[in-house]
C-alpha cells in the first residue's frame, strides 16, 4: 500500500474529501483508488481561523503502486505494508507463568502468553470489572471504601477508571499490537488513528471482559479476589507464590512470577523490600486535579469552531528557575474528578471520561515534580510513604469524610481562603471540603504551582480563572519504586521474577505498561 502524509482535510470532511485528496496527490483517477484508510489523525489548531485535520491516509490501489508512486513524485507518498506482530518461537508450552496483577502489563502479558500456546495463572487482589464497577460506585455514592476493590486494585487496573487514553511516547512497535487488540475487543476503531486515542471508561470495562473471555478460552486460569503474599525462594530463583482469598492462603508452584501488580501496591512494596529484593526509590510527582469548564477549554483551544469539534485536549509544562518542573498529566476533556483511594482515612484523586467526553468540567492533574532528594529520610520506600502521609492531610483536611479538600484558584493565587464556588462546580463524590492547598501538600509544592499557574495561563487562555477548582490530592500518577532488572527483565535479585509495567517502575500509562507486559511475555517464550 502506499502511505500519504500531511493530507488536509477540513472539519466536518467526508470519505469522499478523503478520496478526493487522494486522487489529488498521487495523481489518479478515481477507478485506480481500491480503498483508503485513516493511519493517523490530529487536528491542526494553531492558527484559529483555520483549524482543520492533518492526516496520514493508506492507499490500495489496483493498478501497479510502484509505477503510482513514481509517477506522482509527491514528497508526502512511501509504500509501506501493513504492521504485522510476529512473536517468538516458544520454546517450551508446558510452562505455567503466574502473573500477578491484571492491569494493562498483566492483561497483555497474559495474552500474549495465552495467543502462543503458553496457559499462564492470573491472579487479582481486585474483582471482575462487573463487581469492580458495582463497589467503586457505591463508594462514591458515600458507601463504604473497600481496600482490596476500588479505583487501584482489581481488573483492568487503575486505567479501568480513568479515560482510557492511549497517547504514548513509546516509539515501540509493539504499541501498534496492544492498539489492534483493544480494537479487536470492542474498543472504538478510531483509536487506531487518532493522534490522541481513548477508549473512554465505560467501553473500557467492556473491552476488558472482552479480553478476559478470550484469555478464558485460550486455556488461561484467572482468580480474583485472591492477593499475593508472598515469593517462596530457592538457591536464588522463584519456585512458587503464596496467595491469599476468602478461604485462606494456598501456595502456587511456578518458575516464573511477573510482577504487575500496579503503582498503588504497597503491600507488595513492603513484602519485597522485607526479602532483600532490590527496590530504588524513583522519581514522580504530587499535586492538585484543576477543573475548568468544558466550554471554556474548548473555545481557548479551538475558538470559535469549538463546537464542530471534540473536546478539546491540552498538554503544558513549565520549567521554573529552581529546575524543578510542573506540568499537566492525565488530561480528561469533558471528564470528572474521582476518588481513587486505596486505603482507609486518605484521599486521592484522579480524572475520568466516558468515551463522549460531555461532562460539564475538563479536569486535568496538575502536578511537580518530587526527587527522592526532596524527601527526608532514608530507604527505597520513602516515597510511598510520603504519598500515604500526603493522602492522609487530605482526608483531615477534607473534613475526616471523604470529602476531598478543594480551593479556587484565584483563592489560591491570593493566598485566601475558599468560602463559596464560581461557575465552575467541583465534580469530585463523595463530596469536597473548602480547605486551603497548604493544609495538604508541602510548600515546595504549593509555591511551584503559585508560579506556574499563571505562567500556563499565558499559553493556555483561561487556566488561571479564579473559579478554576483545585482538588486535592494527585499522589498516585506514577509509582515512587522502581524493582531492579536485568536486560532479560528479570529481578537483579531473584530468577524467574519478572518486574512489570507501571507499578514496578517501567512504564507511564496504558500502552506502555501493556508493552512492557508484551517484552516480558517475549522473554519468558524464549526461556
Amino acid at each position: 500500500m502506499i502511505r500519504l502524509s500531511n493530507i488536509k482535510l477540513p472539519i466536518g470532511y467526508t470519505d469522499e474529501d478523503i478520496r478526493k485528496a487522494c486522487m489529488k496527490e498521487l495523481r489518479v483517477p478515481a477507478d485506480a483508488i481500491e480503498k483508503t484508510a485513516l493511519h493517523r489523525r490530529s487536528i491542526d489548531a494553531r492558527h484559529k481561523g483555520d483549524i482543520h485535520y492533518v492526516t496520514s491516509v493508506d492507499v490500495f490501489l489496483n493498478t501497479n503502486e510502484k509505477t503510482a508512486l513514481s509517477r506522482a513524485k509527491s514528497k508526502n507518498a512511501v509504500l509501506t505494508e501493513a504492521y504485522r506482530y510476529i512473536p517468538p518461537a516458544v520454546k517450551d508450552r508446558n510452562k505455567r507463568p503466574l502473573i500477578v496483577g491484571t492491569g494493562p502489563a498483566g492483561l497483555f502479558c497474559a495474552l500474549i502468553l495465552a495467543q502462543s500456546g503458553i496457559r499462564p495463572i492470573l491472579v487479582e487482589r481486585g474483582s471482575r470489572v462487573e463487581e469492580r464497577t458495582k463497589a467503586v460506585t457505591a463508594f462514591w455514592d458515600g458507601g463504604t471504601l473497600d481496600a482490596e476493590c476500588n479505583v487501584q486494585f482489581g481488573e483492568g487496573g487503575a486505567g479501568t477508571f480513568s479515560d482510557g487514553k492511549l497517547n504514548t511516547g513509546t516509539k515501540d512497535g509493539r504499541a501498534r499490537k496492544v492498539l489492534t487488540e483493544f480494537a479487536a475487543h470492542g474498543a472504538p476503531e478510531e483509536i487506531l488513528y487518532n493522534a490522541l486515542p481513548h477508549i473512554g471508561t465505560d467501553k473500557l470495562r467492556d473491552t476488558v471482559r472482552n479480553i478476559r473471555e478470550d484469555l478464558l478460552k485460550c486455556g488461561a486460569d484467572i482468580y480474583f479476589d485472591t492477593k499475593l503474599t508472598d515469593i517462596l525462594i530457592r538457591d536464588g530463583a522463584v519456585y512458587a507464590a503464596e496467595v491469599e482469598d476468602s478461604a485462606g492462603k494456598r501456595i502456587i508452584e511456578c518458575n516464573e512470577i511477573v510482577l504487575a501488580v500496579g503503582h498503588s501496591a504497597r503491600d507488595t512494596f513492603e513484602m519485597l523490600h522485607a526479602k532483600r529484593i532490590a527496590v530504588d526509590p524513583k522519581p514522580f510527582s504530587v499535586g492538585v486535579r484543576i477543573e475548568h469548564l468544558r466550554e471554556a477549554i474548548d473555545r481557548s483551544q479551538y475558538g470559535e469552531a469549538h463546537n464542530k469539534l471534540p473536546a478539546a485536549y491540552y498538554k503544558q509544562s513549565v520549567h521554573l528557575k529552581d529546575g524543578r518542573g510542573v506540568y499537566t498529566f492525565c488530561m480528561c476533556p469533558g471528564g470528572t474528578v474521582v476518588a481513587a483511594q486505596s486505603e482507609k482515612a486518605t484521599i486521592v484523586t484522579n480524572g475520568m471520561s466516558e468515551f463522549a467526553r460531555d461532562k460539564m468540567n475538563s479536569n486535568a492533574a496538575l502536578l511537580v515534580s518530587v526527587t527522592p532528594d526532596d524527601i527526608i529520610g532514608d530507604g527505597a520506600l520513602k516515597g510511598m510513604y510520603f504519598q500515604r502521609e500526603l493522602e492522609k492531610k487530605a482526608f483531615l483536611a477534607g473534613g475526616g469524610d471523604y470529602r476531598a479538600p478543594v480551593q479556587r484558584v484565584g483563592d489560591f493565587l491570593n493566598r485566601g481562603c475558599s468560602e463559596r464556588f464560581g461557575e465552575v462546580l467541583p465534580s469530585y463524590r463523595p463530596g469536597t471540603g473548602f480547605a486551603q492547598t497548604e493544609d495538604t501538600l508541602p510548600a515546595f509544592v504549593t509555591e511551584s504551582l503559585r508560579a506556574a499557574i499563571p505562567m500556563i495561563d499565558r499559553r493556555l487562555k483561561g487556566f488561571a480563572h479564579p473559579d478554576a477548582v483545585m482538588t486535592a490530592v494527585e499522589s498516585r500518577s506514577s509509582s515512587p519504586i522502581r524493582i531492579l532488572r536485568g536486560e532479560d527483565l528479570q529481578s537483579v535479585s531473584v530468577r524467574g521474577l519478572y518486574p512489570c509495567g507501571e507499578g514496578a517502575g517501567y512504564a507511564g500509562g496504558i500502552v506502555s505498561a501493556a508493552v512492557d507486559g508484551v517484552k516480558v511475555a517475549e522473554k519468558i517464550m524464549v526461556s
